[in-house]
């Protein structure tokens, strides 16, 4: 196994060492990089690097010495925020130098915000006075409590070469293999991210799934992370460890999940950190538990501002077949535990935040049916491909990433040959405030109408399947874009391009909100125009139980006709009366080359465009009569010449 397999992407380690003027920084780290205690040292050392070969990790460290004046604080505070690793020195026999390692330097260091393992280093071990011997242990411990960045605390003498190598090698090995995302010291046990990490891992290494890890898996895991086999009789030995401390640890066919996950305890317990990080590694994870990034597939992922992601029929098949596994009772509606036991692998459930949370609809048990499960995937795709990939590598899919996921055609060729081949379509949602935008998002999902007006979340998504005519399921996201939030949105040239369809509500009982409306209707289409985003419009009349705001019949007749669209849609989400709403919508988008609204500016633009086109067009069928006359003419009077 190379060296370098273990260090977590590491090319080299930045070592600070920080401390009050005259606790042995310089002298520390003289003696560390030259085994030789320095009679007369510089008030400041230049940066000393330790080989690669110093230690056995195989990564060189940097270690860059540090003045305390007070007129040298902005370089300090500059060396402390490009660390890997903080060196904290006191000296040992000056207890004041202790006491402002908590009163004045971890504040500072909190204040800084640098965020990286602190090793606090008692230096000048060999001067402290004997009559006053306490225990590392009890000096620190409450120091410790306070501040929990501290990864350890050592206690050296650089005069009598104590301790010095331990420093340095203490200050690396936080680096690359860090205690911090893998165990909680106050509650000794492994963090939820690291029980995770290993719970997929056994998984994986479990070829028969039968719940434990056999004799022959155990030492294919170990031929896996440590390029060596376990003898017959060290499988005892592990199996015996775990068995004497827990009993449910092993059983008849093996190592279960419970004495795998002590079994990495315990070496985390012992200090066998490097351990534990060979182990998540080599099956591709990072210092924040998860995984590599150069395990997705971001190539497959490019495309175009008009194209989207979505899942191939590999990866909805193989989620159906997990959703069947997870769907214990057959119910068709994985409960909210189930949800969580299916993500039990991944870092944490995705859906547990924005934009998926709530997004998809519920059973009345509070559960997803199978299409509301497929609808959460398909968005997450659609939004976040290179997690929603992340997530199936961590649920177990078996095939290559790259053929879980396929890029669409561009919308532009979709007009051209006016069809859509798309599965899932994104609707971005218009529409003044109290519009009823999020009653329409409501109803996709099912949920019971409220008369309550409440303001939406900024990222606000419904997601469904809409079962067109002939059985042909499509999946529609809807996205509701808040009325202050449209002007931010047009301020991205291609904020249109990731939309299939846009949709604008309003109450038509309010003259205003209709006005309201047609405003953002023109400013959406223009905005398509002068992008060449153009998007198939549809005008909603929401909340058609109340009665219409005079004049509504012939304004909403003059809007359609003038910017070329369909009347706008009656519905009453209050009646549940849809008029089909959804599938109108899904309709609209899967024939991109329809339903584009003009503006008046796009007409006037257009017709000039053709009368360039009509005029270059003349003066060509004109250039080409006297190109014919002039070649007639030549002919004619070549031909005179030779008859003279």
């Amino acid at each position: 196994m190379a060296k370098t397999s273990n260090s977590g992407g590491k090319n080299g380690v930045r070592i600070v060492v920080a401390g009050d003027r005259g606790t042995g920084k310089s002298s520390l780290i003289v003696t560390a990089a030259a085994d030789i205690f320095p009679t007369n040292v510089p008030p400041l050392l230049p940066p000393t690097r330790l080989p690669q070969d110093f230690y056995p990790d195989g990564v060189p460290i940097t270690i860059m010495d540090t003045s305390s004046n007070p007129e040298d604080r902005g370089k300090l505070a500059e060396e402390l925020r490009r660390a890997d690793a903080v060196v904290l020195t006191y000296a040992c026999d000056k207890p004041v130098s202790l006491h402002r390692l908590s009163t004045f330097w971890l504040p500072e260091l909190r204040q800084l915000e640098v965020k990286v393992p602190v090793i606090v280093v008692g230096c000048k071990l060999d001067l402290r006075d004997e009559q006053q011997q306490v225990s590392l242990e009890q000096v620190m411990s409450p120091i410790m409590q306070q501040f929990r960045e501290i990864e350890t605390c050592i206690e050296c003498s650089a005069f009598k070469h104590i301790q010095i190598p331990e420093v340095f090698y203490y200050a690396q090995k936080a680096v690359l293999h860090p205690t911090g995302p893998l165990f909680d010291q106050e509650s000794q046990t492994l963090k939820p991210r690291c029980v995770r990490a290993l719970k997929r891992i056994f998984i994986l290494c479990d070829n028969d799934r039968d719940g434990a890890l056999s004799d022959a898996e155990l030492n294919d895991f170990q031929v896996k992370c440590f390029n060596a086999p376990l003898q017959p009789s060290e499988i005892v030995v592990v199996k015996r460890v775990v068995q004497e401390n827990l009993v449910e640890g092993v059983n008849e066919r093996g190592l279960t999940l419970t004495g795998f996950l002590f079994l990495h305890a315990l070496f985390i317990e012992k200090g066998r950190l490097e351990t534990a990080w060979t182990v998540l590694r080599k099956f591709g994870y990072n210092n924040d538990i998860e995984l590599l990034d150069e395990l997705i597939p971001y190539s497959s992922l490019k495309r175009a501002p008009d194209q989207s992601v979505e899942l191939t029929n590999d990866a909805i098949e193989f989620l159906k077949g997990l959703y069947e596994l997870f769907d214990a009772d057959c119910d068709n509606n994985l409960r909210p535990q189930e949800v969580e036991d299916f993500f039990s692998t991944a870092p944490e459930s995705p859906w547990n935040d924005a934009p998926y949370k709530d997004a998809a609809e519920k059973t009345a048990l509070g559960g997803i049916s199978l299409d509301a499960f497929l609808s959460e995937w398909a968005l997450m795709t659609l939004v976040d491909p290179a997690r929603a990939v992340k997530n199936l590598i961590y649920v177990g899919y078996p095939g290559d990433p790259a053929s879980a996921i396929c890029v669409t055609r561009r919308r532009h060729l979709d007009r051209k040959k006016q069809q859509s081949e798309r599965n899932v379509f994104r609707c971005f949602v218009f529409g003044p405030k109290n519009a009823g935008k999020s009653s329409l998002l409501n109803s996709f999902l099912r949920r019971p109408y409220s008369d309550a007006y409440t303001l939406s979340a900024d990222e606000c998504y419904a997601v469904n399947v809409v079962e067109l005519p002939g059985g042909v399921k499509k999946t529609l996201v809807l996205q509701e874009i808040p009325e202050d939030g449209v002007r931010k949105l047009l301020s991205n040239k291609e904020s249109l391009a990731a939309c299939d369809i846009a949709v604008f509500v309003h109450d038509s009982s309010n003259e205003s909100s209709w006005k309201r409306a047609t405003e953002l209707l023109v400013d959406v289409a223009t905005h398509a125009e002068d992008t060449g985003y153009e998007v198939p419009c549809l005008i909603v009349a929401a909340k058609d139980d109340l009665e219409s705001f005079p004049l509504a019949i012939q304004d909403s007749t003059r809007v359609s006709h003038n910017m070329g669209i369909e009347a706008p849609i009656p519905i009453s989400s209050k009646f549940g009366d849809f008029s089909n709403i959804f599938r109108r919508i899904v309709s609209a988008a899967e024939h991109p080359h329809l339903r584009i609204p003009e503006t008046e500016a796009g007409r006037s633009r257009k017709q000039y465009h053709r009368l360039i086109n009509r005029s270059l067009m003349f003066i060509s069928v004109g250039a080409a009569v006297t190109i014919v006359g002039l070649a007639a003419y030549r002919v004619y009077a070549t031909r005179k010449n030779s008859s003279s």
